[in-house]
């Protein structure tokens, strides 16, 4: 039994899939430094239950759009974010390291910055929840939006 479940979460959880997300948003996420830390978000919100929905349908730009601020307002959503940036840790590494071979991503490891390749020939599917949490958290910093969702980068 306890192999059929792992079987089952390896399908549904597997690296080749969100790569695709960590892509999607570094390809909209801009003004942030040190933004390695936040792939480790990306994951954990996108495959949330409550939070895919919200961000795919966020209004972005213009007078009433949605921000982090409005997305994540109620702070009991988040009682388990800790928990789940925990839990998906090793699959947000093994899908960074998938988007690199694939040179989806490039890392600068002196600035600490993930950057979007856009002159790969290899394309990929664009995830409509992880551009708009990039889109999201353009321009803030990386503490403010730990600090809003209430985690701690490990």
């Amino acid at each position: 039994m306890n192999s059929l479940v792992d079987a089952l979460y390896l399908t549904k959880y597997n690296p080749f899939k969100y790569g695709e997300f960590l892509s999607s948003f570094y390809s909209e996420l801009i003004g942030v430094d040190e933004n390695i830390l936040l792939s480790q978000l990306v994951i954990p919100l996108c495959s949330h239950h409550l939070f895919n929905g919200k961000i795919e349908r966020a209004r972005l730009g213009g007078i009433g759009g949605s921000t982090i601020w409005t997305i994540f307002s109620d702070k009991a959503m988040l009682y388990d974010m800790q928990e789940r940036l925990d839990n998906f840790r090793g699959l947000t590494d093994q899908s960074l390291q998938y988007c690199l071979v694939n040179d989806w991503l490039n890392i600068d490891p002196k600035s600490l910055n993930v950057s979007f390749n856009k002159s790969t020939n290899k394309k990929f599917i664009n995830q409509k929840c992880a551009s708009n949490l990039g889109r999201i958290f353009s321009n803030l910093s990386v503490t403010e939006i730990y600090a809003m969702l209430g985690v701690k980068p490990r």
